[in-house]
């Protein structure tokens, strides 16, 4: 279904869930066999919405499975939903609304079990990091350009400077 979502550029629904500790960001390097963005670091977690799903029950699936948190929906803050559509492969198309969801926690890394045929490893970054990261342009990372820029408004001047991202 993924798959032949992604070759036809259906349009479709997902979720991206950004976790925060304190004053870091948890990111995921994605596996090398990845379809798009292959050995490169992205956000927290995400992934599809299932058909009679809510986004809030995919994004609270999504943190189990993909990094072994167990969290109740009112422990996300929803955001803001996006359109947005890449086309980073000749055979992969994301014609996507996502919703964006942060999930404060003071879950270390030594307590997930990320999903290894999809993630290769994870790392908490400070977050001035990940906006100078985001701000230079990181080769290395999925280009989000609109959800960081909202995720850094979202969190203030506490973790960065106040510049456009």
């Amino acid at each position: 279904m993924r798959q032949a979502v992604h070759r036809d550029g259906d349009w479709h629904r997902s979720v991206d869930i950004f976790v925060v500790n304190g004053d870091k960001v948890l990111l995921q390097k994605r596996c090398k066999t990845k379809d798009s963005y292959p050995d490169m670091w992205d956000l927290s977690c995400g992934g599809h919405i299932a058909a009679g799903e809510s986004s809030l029950e995919t994004a609270v699936r999504e943190l189990g499975e993909e990094l072994g948190l167990r969290v109740k929906g009112s422990d996300l803050e929803f955001i803001e939903s996006f359109k947005s559509s890449a086309r980073p492969a000749v055979d992969f198309i994301n014609n996507s609304f996502n919703d964006m969801y942060i999930l404060r926690t003071n879950a270390e890394l030594d307590e997930m079990k990320f999903q290894e045929e999809e993630i290769s490893a994870l790392k908490y970054v400070p977050i001035a990091e990940f906006y100078e990261m985001v701000s230079r342009g990181a080769e290395d990372l999925v280009p989000h350009r609109q959800m960081y820029g909202k995720f850094f408004e979202v969190l203030g001047p506490t973790y960065f400077p106040l510049t456009s991202v």
